[in-house]
Parts: structure tokens; sequence; C-alpha cells
């Protein structure tokens, strides 16, 4: 696989990166097995991607606890990619930028990826109770420290609002509760620690959008602009996540453009828009119980269905370059896509199964010509409100 650089000092990547979240978090629990899990990324690494993103919040915990074991055997062959800021909590998500929070949730998650150093930890939301700078300055001291070799931001919510909790983790709720009480000195839990009475600072699985046709519009990331100008000014910013695909373009407008001026990597976030540009969804098939997009606007059988223009288009492409007869896939493409919008983009596309982060990482190799983008920027823009 094409390797990809990520910030001033080129931290090298492959092309494409593996999301690591379906595994404990967020999509179909019912679905959420270890070993499964684990054969994926492996099959990952073997297909040439090193990128693996995860966060302590996944589970919580019992993702990065997954990622140590294959950082165990195959750490030389990893770019290890997590996250703080967010606590889970009672039926709510909260963030947390206290400088000694920061700390020791890097130690904890050190533990729990078996691993000496990460390789670019972010900062998974700001608090809005703490200055970013302070928050920035204690990550900036783990780099000096030696336990991170670089930083990055997520920008993937505009607004935060307040998601519930994934129904049937409430043990793991209770265990950081638990932890946070008892000093959170635990493996499994010494990021932990419960702020209660706090007001802002919640996040969501799919994040605040808006506008006539569900997107956020040309100003959406001016917020997050004015915040990488302010962590600039403390420690330089490596890379940012954010969402970008085909459906949920708006990164391309302003924020691309200011990581590309100032050599900042960019992690694509839900590339394949959380499955649907894959081609795989039945529209009205619907979604098991916890799986947030039974409850997201866009997945509702009516927008699946208004948004099929989008999927065709992305199997017109494919055909072209030979279809699923030459391994051709809307989700190559789709992918293929976001690589091509500039050299320094790395599409995270996540999956829990090991066949499709084959196919993902085989997006690498699809180059794109001028009339396939053309096309692709003509077709019509995703319909259905992104709240």
């Amino acid at each position: 696989m094409d390797r990809r650089t990520i910030g001033a000092s080129a931290l090298a990547v492959g092309a494409v990166g593996l999301g690591c979240m379906p595994m404990s978090w967020a999509y179909t629990s019912s679905q959420q097995r270890g070993e499964e899990s684990l054969r994926a990324v492996h099959a990952a690494l073997d297909a040439g991607v090193s990128l693996l993103d995860t966060a302590d919040m996944y589970g919580p915990f019992t993702n990065e606890l997954l990622l140590g074991r294959v950082l165990k055997e195959r750490r030389a062959e990893v770019f290890a990619a997590t996250k703080c800021g967010l606590l889970v909590g009672d039926g709510h998500i909260v963030a947390n930028g206290r400088p000694g929070y920061v700390r020791r949730a890097c130690d904890a998650s050190l533990r729990r990826l078996q691993t000496d150093v990460i390789d670019l930890y972010q900062l998974h939301r700001t608090d809005p109770d703490i200055p970013v700078e302070e928050t920035w300055g204690a990550m900036a001291e783990l780099v000096r420290a030696g336990k991170v070799r670089a930083l990055g931001l997520c920008a993937l919510d505009v607004r935060a609002p307040r998601r519930p909790v994934v129904p049937g983790r409430s043990g793991a709720v209770a265990a950081a509760r638990a932890a946070s009480a008892a000093g959170a000195h635990a493996d499994r839990t010494g990021a932990v620690r419960s702020r209660p009475g706090r007001s802002g600072g919640r996040a969501g699985a799919f994040g605040g959008r808006a506008g006539a046709q569900g997107g956020r519009g040309p100003d959406a990331y001016d917020g997050t602009i004015r915040l990488l100008e302010r962590v600039q000014q403390v420690f330089p910013v490596a890379a940012v996540q954010a969402e970008l695909s085909v459906w949920s373009p708006e990164a391309l407008e302003k924020l691309l453009p200011w990581c590309a001026q100032r050599g900042v990597g960019f992690l694509a976030a839900r590339p394949l828009g959380s499955g649907y540009l894959t081609g795989t969804l039945t529209p009205g098939g619907g979604f098991e119980p916890d799986d947030p997009r039974a409850r997201h606007p866009r997945f509702t059988a009516e927008m699946m269905a208004a948004n099929q223009p989008l999927v065709a288009g992305l199997r017109r492409v494919a055909e072209r370059h030979g279809g699923p007869a030459a391994g051709i896939t809307p989700a190559r493409v789709a992918l293929a896509w976001a690589l091509a919008q500039g050299g320094q983009v790395v599409p995270v596309p996540g999956t829990k199964r090991a066949r499709w982060a084959v196919e993902n990482a085989g997006a690498a190799a699809l180059a794109l010509t001028p009339a396939d983008l053309a096309e692709i920027a003509a077709l019509p823009p995703a319909r259905g409100s992104w709240d």
C-alpha cells in the first residue's frame, strides 16, 4: 500500500486507515465479537493498513484493550492513534479537558494498548470549562516526555449534542463510575474521573449538522479553524480528524485547505457515510435498536431511498473500472474519492469484519480519473437532516 505522511514531522502511514470504533462501540452490539474484530485488524495490517484509530471511550476502554493484543504481537507495523477528552457517564458523554485527567488518560491508554508510545494522541472534544490551551499544553508535555509522538484534534461535531449511551452498557458505565470514586487506579479505569454537575461538553455519535440539504454549509468549520489556530500557538497540530465523504463534503470548503496549507494531516472520518455509500444497505431494511442509525434522519427508509442516486453514481464509476468482477465496488470508489482530495488525506473507514477491512484497503490502489471525479462532483447533494 502507498504511504502518506502526517504532520510536519512526516509520520508515515498507509494511505487507508482502519477505524476501530465499530468493534466495541455504537454499532450493533450483538455483532461485536472480539475474535472476529481481531481477525479484521490482522487482515487490515496484512493488506498494508498501518493507522489504527481508537479512543479510550470506545467500550469504554475495551477497544484499546482489544488493540493492545494486536500491538503486543505486531507493534512495528502499527501506527497507533487514540483519543482522550470524553468520559462515558450515566446516560450521556461528558468532555473533560483538565490537564491532570489528560496525563492519567494517556498513562491508562498506554497500559491498555501495551505500548511505550502513542503515535498520534487526539483530543476527542474540547471541554467548555477548560481553556483549550491548558488541555493542549498538557498533551504537549506528553510528547516531550516521550509518551506520545504527535498530537491531533478531532472536529467531528460542529455542535456537541448530548447522546444517549448505547443500551446494554450500564455495566461498563457503572464500572467507570466506581473506579472514579475509588481513585481510578485500575488499568481498565485509570482514565475515568467523574465530574458531576457539569452542563456542557456533550458529544454525539454523528454530530449536529444543519442546512437546507442536511449539510453544514461553507462556514461550518470556522469555529474549528479558530480553535486550531489557538492550539497551534501552543504546540503543532499533526492531524485533524473530521468527517469527509461523498455525501458529507463540507470539509473541502475551508478545513481541508487549512490543513493542506500547513502540512497538517487529515484523517477522513466516516468516508463511507456510516455504511450508506457501500451500497449494501437496503432502504427500509431497518437497524438494530442500539444502532444509532436507527434514530438518524438520513437513515430513514424515505431518505435512504432519496439518496440512492449517490450510490448509483459510485456504482457507475466502479463499473468503468471493472466492477465487482475486478473487485471494484462503490465502497472502494468512495474511499478513492477521499484519497483524491489531497495527498495528506487518510480515510479511516470503520469495520469489524475482515472482509470489509481488506476491501477498504484495496481502495488505495484505485486511481480515479478526472472524468470520474467530475461525475462524482456532479452528483446531487445528499438529502435529509444530518442532526
